[in-house]
């Protein structure tokens, strides 16, 4: 085999050289650790069945805050698999996410994730619901007991002005997820003004009373058929969680050709409105998803920028907290959810409902 002279050598040398130098600096530039820093926050939302809220309110408030701040995120919905959230939390600390924003779909998988979060040293800020007992830094949702007396107190007056109060009304409770810590919290809220009243024999509970509907709508029309067909009928208000369940118990009264009872609500959607327009539901919480997805919004840009986070109004189960004002909405001030620019007057007055509006 005849040898190459020296400067050809040489030359494939450097060629090869060169070639190494290129691949190297190539591999450094698509590492997983170049491609990790690629967001600082993400926000995980738990599903699109419990409320319509995560679609319509909570990811774009929340994508047009950090946006606004200067701060690359995610916004993402787990559809309710407290596993794809998981999964989802991984991708987001792959990806370099310094802070968490976390509405949990249970106990069990929101501490994971957020164990999870904190051996990889970020941040996590439990949105809407309180993961107890979790190493979350900061929690940013509304006053929630409050939220509960809300709904009892308001149930109460309008058993006052539909003259049944008096009358020793049947009333009954649908709740929201057993494993959402806020359903225990607005049940709490609640009872603080319904319990006295059973207890004294103002009201009295139906057979099937005060049962968990895993906020499923469909789930709540099967309990609240079965409590009326258990008490012939005759329940004359009814404590709903949130408006899909208020829904669910409009369309089992309007099944049996019943007339609309008392009745509450939560989340001011477009369809809570209107059956409150309509005369079948009483009234819904308004929990303004902008105020609540700014204040998040707020506290993880402060936690990326090494800030103090604004807000922090209380501690609740020895967690710095931020808490925030929930309104109660009915036919008299519905108006408020256009001017907030929370609900467009096109998504509440139309079609049948048009000429209830104002």
């Amino acid at each position: 085999m005849k040898k190459l002279p020296r400067w050809a050598i040489a030359a494939v040398t450097a060629t090869v050289l060169v070639g190494l130098i290129a691949a190297a600096a190539s591999a450094r530039t698509s590492s997983p650790a170049k491609r990790a820093a690629s967001i600082q926050a993400c926000a995980l939302l738990p599903d699109t069945k419990s409320s319509t809220r995560y679609v319509l309110f909570d990811a774009p408030y929340l994508k047009a805050a950090f946006k606004k701040a200067g701060v690359s995120a995610q916004v993402l919905n787990a559809l309710n698999d407290p596993q794809k959230q998981k999964s989802q939390a991984q991708q987001c600390l792959a990806k370099g996410a310094k802070v968490i924003l976390l509405d949990q779909l249970n106990a069990a998988s929101g501490k994971a994730i957020t164990n999870l979060a904190v051996q990889q040293h970020a941040k996590v800020i439990d949105y809407d619901r309180l993961v107890v007992g979790s190493k979350a830094a900061y929690y940013v949702s509304f006053d929630n007991v409050r939220v509960g007396k809300l709904m009892g107190t308001n149930l109460v007056a309008a058993l006052k002005a539909n003259g049944k109060y008096s009358k020793k009304p049947v009333v009954g409770r649908l709740n929201g997820g057993i494993t959402d810590n806020n359903a225990h919290l607005f049940r709490q809220g609640y009872n603080k003004v319904l319990n006295p009243l059973y207890n004294n024999g103002t009201f009295s509970k139906p057979q099937g009373d005060d049962q968990y509907s895993d906020w499923d709508p469909i789930k709540g029309r099967q309990i609240f058929d079965q409590m009326l067909a258990r008490n012939n009928n005759k329940i004359d208000a009814m404590i709903a969680a949130n408006d899909g369940l208020a829904g669910a118990v409009i369309a089992a009264l309007k099944a049996k050709g019943l007339k609309p009872i008392p009745l509450t609500g939560q989340d001011a959607t477009p369809t809570g409105v209107q059956f409150i327009l309509a005369g079948w539901q009483s009234g819904t919480v308004y929990k303004s998803v902008r105020l609540e997805a700014n204040a998040a919004a707020a506290a993880a840009v402060a936690i990326i920028k090494h800030k103090k986070v604004p807000g922090v109004n209380g501690t609740v189960s020895g967690t710095k907290s931020i808490l925030l004002t929930p309104v109660w909405i009915t036919k008299k001030n519905y108006t408020k959810l256009f001017a907030d620019g929370f609900l467009k007057r096109s998504q509440v007055c139309v079609g049948d409902y048009k000429k209830f509006c104002k």
